[in-house]
């Protein structure tokens, strides 16, 4: 029996240091729940002199292999973010018989099954809850929780600086440009926003999510992404007339034609729980055969909500060690299903064009739509700019690749200025 368990850490920027002090600031509890002392013994850091906001008696190396070869260290977490050295260094840990907490999405997404192959080799835990949602539970439910029911989808907001971005923009009908940079100025935004306004962060999540909920590998490359780059003040105004909020959804289903898994904008019902998902705030919603429809909520972000994430899978793995058994929750991915192409998806959409104001532009317009067997819904004509005239669809329910066709013919058509923006219905009735 082991009289404390020792953790290294790699990295000490803000998940690390809220690992440190929540070690630290409840370590009776923390003991109380795993029956013995957990301890932070070492950490892996670029300045080991740099003055820290944590007070503990923990050592500072900038070199690897101190912990790597550190008998007394059980467990390795990496807080230290991004693919490389971050999966090199989890590789060699798990092929050392170290057991792995990691809080990243990038290493996560791309090399699951390389990482989960080792550690059943090895046979140590590999845990991961922190790197989608921060501090929301939600790849333990779906791995323990939800493992008897079959997930028909998994539909979230799970990049919280689009949601600060489309929610401000919402409240003050300000432009993209504007809240993007007070959301820079605020710390919400990187000064290069591309991996979260881009849809890339939230791509990575979902094909972590999809993975587990539909047994089936997916990586980031995967999933078809759109950002939010291209919503302006009038599509949110729109939205909102028509009963709609836009959010840049992840989206994954397990449908016939294979798996489907997306991020992209768009509207969603005022009445659907996720419309009401504001800030920084993430949400996830989860379809399940037995347990119907449930959502997980929080913030998926920051120091101490990610550190609350990493902490429990320490506890989880202190348990394992303690009683003995390893290898308890590995690679839930024993299927190989099919991806259902974006073209085969079918959804209804928003259409905002500029066209010419004068007689005859609005059945050239259905003629196109016709021929590509698209319906529409409503046309609404919202307001003259010069000349031209601002119209607004909505479509019924089509496959993708009929609108894209339709697209294709609009946009050849003389009296057809500007498609400005198209942006998919989800969770319609129509």
């Amino acid at each position: 029996m082991k009289t404390a368990i020792r953790i290294g850490m790699l990295g000490m920027g803000t998940v690390g240091t809220g690992v440190a002090k929540m070690l630290t600031a409840n370590a009776e509890g923390i003991r109380q729940k795993t029956g013995v002392p957990v301890e932070l013994k070492t950490v892996l850091v670029r300045t080991p002199t740099k003055t820290r906001s944590f007070s503990a008696p923990v050592q500072f190396t900038t070199d690897f292999r101190e912990i790597l070869e550190d008998r007394d260290i059980d467990i390795i977490v990496e807080v230290m973010g991004g693919e490389e050295p971050a999966k090199s260094y989890i590789l060699q840990a798990l092929k050392a018989g170290k057991h792995v907490v990691t809080a990243n999405k990038d290493v996560m997404a791309k090399y699951g099954r390389e990482l989960f192959e080792a550690a059943e080799a090895s046979g140590v835990d590999l845990l991961f809850e922190a790197s989608v949602g921060g501090g929301i539970p939600i790849i333990r439910p779906l791995k323990q929780c939800l493992a008897g029911n079959k997930i028909q989808e998994v539909m979230g907001i799970v990049n919280g600086t689009t949601n600060y971005i489309l929610t401000k923009m919402t409240g003050e009908r300000a432009d993209y440009a504007t809240v993007l940079a007070e959301a820079q100025a605020k710390g919400y935004a990187e000064a290069d926003p591309t991996a979260d306004v881009g849809g890339f962060d939230a791509a990575r999540k979902i094909a972590i999510l999809a993975s587990i909920a539909f047994g089936t590998r997916l990586t980031v490359n995967d999933v078809h992404v759109e950002g939010i780059t291209r919503i302006t003040p009038y599509d949110i105004e729109y939205a909102g007339e028509l009963g709609y909020a836009i959010k840049l959804l992840a989206v994954a289903r397990d449908t016939a034609k294979g798996v489907d898994v997306r991020v992209h904008p768009a509207f969603i019902p005022l009445t659907h729980p996720l419309a009401a998902v504001s800030d920084v705030f993430n949400a996830i919603f989860v379809k399940g055969d037995a347990v119907g429809e449930t959502m997980f909520y929080g913030r998926g972000a920051g120091e101490m909500p990610t550190a609350s994430a990493v902490v429990g899978d320490i506890i989880d793995i202190c348990r394992n060690i303690r009683h003995n058994v390893n290898s308890r929750i590995l690679c839930t991915c024993f299927d190989n299903k099919p991806l259902c192409s974006v073209e085969d998806v079918e959804s209804p959409f928003y259409i905002r064009l500029l066209v010419a104001d004068k007689p005859g532009v609005l059945a050239s317009i259905a003629g196109v739509f016709g021929t590509q067997k698209v319906s529409l819904h409503s046309v609404i004509q919202k307001r003259k700019i010069g000349d031209r005239a601002e119209i607004v669809l909505l479509t019924y329910r089509v496959p993708e690749a009929n609108m894209n066709l339709a697209l294709y013919n609009l946009n050849k058509l003389p009296v057809v200025a500007q498609v400005s923006n198209i942006i998919r219905v989800v969770a319609s009735d129509f």
